[in-house]
């Protein structure tokens, strides 16, 4: 990467990592760490200044410049060539004990630190190991879709079916399975956020959404698009691209400067949709499922 610096030998691991230093950390590649800077934004604009137990860093001389973000995923923000960062991000994860339900970040950082996991976590669900972070931060190159809006609470009665399926269709089960409380309340959250795009047909004598898309990861300089979803069928016509076009527009006039999304390196319907809407390949993120 070439961005980090890593020359001082390390003070410690910091279990209350200073928020301020955690949003500097983070400036230095904004697209690889949207994931852990949408979340340190988010609590320092509620009045946090530190991040209690919600992250682990690593200081060298008096400054922080390794972080792992501790949720529902382990979020390693650092060198990837940082390999004392990496020990102790894993000492600290095999000390807690497996509570993510993925790790996620910068594919070099990722795979290396469950290299260091695996032997003691066990197998995961599944390793997504090349999967292509793409951004955009001008105009897209296709006519956006007109259709295509923000959702509105109105919608969640069809919003909901489409998120659930899918959920299923890119995970592999549903996310209603534990409960559906907490999946709904992150849907109806985005919705309330203003960070979910829909567009909505009417199909079989009712509305049904045909395309959807949220803003899973917002911070100042940067919008990761997530969820991106086409009725099966109305695929292969052209919504995808169109769609995204008009979720690029609204964002990049509304929201952040860029704007940014990983895939799976197989799906190339996605990848050529994307690619003609402007994105380009900057990097590469991994994901490993439990």
């Amino acid at each position: 990467m070439g961005l980090w610096r890593t020359e001082a030998p390390a003070r410690g691991v910091v279990t209350d990592v200073d928020l301020r230093e955690a949003a500097r950390l983070c400036a230095v590649d904004p697209v690889v760490s949207v994931l852990a800077a949408s979340r340190i934004e988010a609590a320092l604009a509620s009045g946090a200044r530190t991040a209690g137990r919600a992250a682990w860093g690593l200081e060298r001389g008096g400054r922080l410049v390794a972080l792992c973000w501790v949720g529902a995923n382990l979020v390693p923000v650092c060198d990837p060539a940082d390999d004392e960062a990496l020990d102790a991000f894993a000492s600290a994860a095999l000390r807690q004990g497996r509570r993510c339900s993925s790790i996620v970040g910068d594919a070099p950082v990722v795979l290396d630190l469950w290299k260091r996991l695996r032997p003691s976590w066990g197998e995961a669900r599944e390793v997504r190991a090349d999967q292509p972070s793409m951004v955009i931060d001008h105009a897209p190159l296709v006519t956006p879709d007109p259709a295509v809006r923000r959702s509105v609470p109105a919608d969640l009665g069809v919003l909901m079916p489409a998120c659930v399926q899918m959920f299923i269709e890119e995970v592999g089960y549903s996310p209603l399975e534990a409960g559906p409380g907490a999946y709904e309340a992150r849907v109806r959250g985005l919705v309330e956020d203003h960070r979910s795009f829909v567009r909505v047909a009417e199909r079989d004598g009712g509305p049904a959404v045909s395309f959807k898309a949220e803003l899973g990861a917002v911070s100042a300089a940067v919008a990761q698009v997530q969820g991106v979803w086409v009725a099966p069928d109305r695929r292969r016509g052209g919504l995808a691209t169109a769609g995204m076009a008009a979720v690029v527009a609204e964002t990049l006039a509304t929201v952040a400067p860029t704007v940014s999304l990983y895939v799976n390196h197989y799906n190339t319907g996605a990848l050529i949709a994307y690619e003609r809407v402007g994105f380009r390949q900057v990097g590469t993120y991994a994901t490993v499922l439990f």
